[in-house]
């Protein structure tokens, strides 16, 4: 990793030393490590940043102060301090590096989790809290949910009889890619004009190339010559381009009314109404509307597979709790071919299943980073304007103080806790908190609990041949999101078939 970006950063040496002398000299600073010059702390981060600054939170406690590259860094990892962040000061910490904002990229519009705090941002925040994710709307979008998780059962059961491991981990990125295609613009556009494989290409790469080390990030001024240097910056403005391309495509199809008429509203039609019924100053724009349909698939289709794939492999390893949750489902659901997503607020024990799995395995085991806007103090420690912020969800979820045998997969932990995962208890954060926290929770949920409860309810669930509970890879691989790096294979047995 050091090796391909430090030479433009040697080369560019005296001016980032000329620029770090001209920073602030700031003092009474939470305790971290000792730092290199230029690159701070940056070689004490592993391929997994989570861990290793897990590790180094053991020795430095739950805030600590690092330096990546010229940029100051608050690493955060406990619930008290994140609740400090996220609720005491949340307004003081609550925009996002500039770096990663829409004035430092050529196209024009990006994904709004990402972008700065600022007018338009809580525009667009207001649009998605009381427009697209309110209860009612994703309640609207039930007949969608359930129709494609009943046409996944019915591909699995056709294919059950040969026992033949199946690649869950594809299926729930198909499950959660055509859901919400369907949802934000009223069908899939897997093998059309602008697909042919290009679509799900560019979501991939989106991913890799926002999770992926930035020079720019680190390095302000100089960084972008780095990007530069690695190719990342190209990548970055290839992968935005073809997005933008298909979201204009899909906002000119919707105009020109080219869709089939039984087809039920979708996301894109609820925007451009807003746009028809909003004109003028502070209007929605098109570009608008993409930063929004970008927010809705960074967020929705990587985030819930990588649950849904934590889930099953956990459940698999401990098959006393798999046992119990089909038990549950069962006697609930009965034979009757499918669970509806009206019998899931009875289904107690798969929702904390689902908990346990957000707990040991959140997608996004450091919430994106926010950055201070004015100066603030913490247990008598200054926290500084451009300060960027990391709260690690991932070692919150491990507490020991917090959580007995952390370790462990124990849904019944939470059989008389109140803890939930919406932001309110800072002992799980899985969705962030505060003006930041994610405003796509229950459309999320929903996927995943009416998916894996039909899965659970339709099959019992083997390992292929040789392979015991013990063998299984519980290795992560790094990104953005970080999922398993080996996908779930299991082998389906229909459990609907009569006796």
């Amino acid at each position: 990793m050091v090796s391909l970006w430090l030479l433009p950063l040697l080369t560019l040496l005296p001016l980032i030393l000329i620029l770090k002398g001209k920073q602030w000299k700031r003092t009474n600073l939470p305790p971290g490590p000792l730092k290199l010059p230029i690159i701070g702390n940056l070689h004490q981060l592993s391929e997994l940043p989570h861990r290793s600054l897990w590790k180094l939170s053991k020795k430095y406690g739950p805030i600590m102060h690092l330096q990546f590259g010229l940029k100051p860094t608050l690493v955060v990892s406990s619930p008290e301090m994140a609740s400090e962040i996220m609720k005491s000061h949340d307004l003081e910490c609550c925009s996002r590096p500039e770096l990663m904002g829409p004035k430092r990229l050529s196209y024009n519009f990006i994904d709004i989790a990402l972008a700065p705090y600022n007018d338009y941002w809580r525009e667009m925040r207001k649009v998605c809290v009381l427009e697209l994710f309110s209860l009612k709307r994703v309640q609207s979008f039930r007949p969608i949910r359930e129709e494609r998780v009943a046409s996944m059962i019915s591909s699995i059961l056709k294919s059950s009889s040969s026992s033949t491991p199946i690649n869950l981990s594809e299926i729930f990125l198909n499950i959660t890619d055509d859901i919400t295609c369907r949802v934000a613009f009223g069908k899939n556009y897997k093998g059309r004009e602008f697909d042919n494989g290009r679509f799900g290409k560019a979501m991939q790469e989106a991913t890799v190339v926002l999770g992926s080390f930035s020079g720019a990030d680190f390095f302000p001024y100089v960084g972008w010559i780095m990007d530069k240097f690695t190719g990342l910056h190209g990548r970055r403005e290839n992968c935005f381009h073809e997005f933008d391309h298909f979201y204009q495509s899909v906002i000119d199809e919707h105009l020109n009314n080219e869709r089939d008429e039984s087809e039920q509203e979708d996301i894109t039609d609820v925007l451009l109404n807003i746009g028809r019924d909003h004109k003028g100053a502070g209007s929605l724009t098109h570009n608008h509307i993409k930063a929004i349909l970008m927010n809705i698939f960074l967020g929705g289709v990587d985030s819930g597979a990588i649950v849904m794939e934590w889930a099953m492999a956990e459940l698999v390893k401990n098959p006393k709790v798999m046992k119990k949750v089909q038990d549950e489902i069962r006697s609930i659901v009965g034979k009757k071919g499918k669970v509806d997503e009206a019998d899931i607020d009875q289904l107690k024990f798969l929702k904390m299943v689902i908990k346990e799995t957000l707990r040991l395995h959140p997608s996004l085991p450091l919430l994106l980073p926010r950055e201070v806007i004015s100066h603030f103090t913490i247990n008598g420690y200054d926290i500084y304007p451009k300060t960027r912020v990391l709260v690690n969800a991932w070692a919150i979820g491990r507490d020991p103080k917090h959580w007995k045998n952390p370790e462990e997969f124990i849904p019944e932990r939470f059989m008389d806790s109140v803890i939930d995962y919406k932001g309110t208890h800072f002992e799980l954060l899985p969705f962030g908190s505060g003006r930041r926290g994610c405003p796509g929770i229950n459309m999320g949920i929903s996927v995943i609990e009416l998916t894996l409860a039909n899965l659970l309810h339709a099959f019992d669930w083997g390992l292929p041949d040789g392979i015991k509970k013990e063998d299984i890879n519980m290795d992560e691989q790094s990104g953005l999101a970080v999922r398993k790096k080996a996908p779930v294979y299991l082998v389906p047995i229909n459990y609907l078939i009569d006796p």
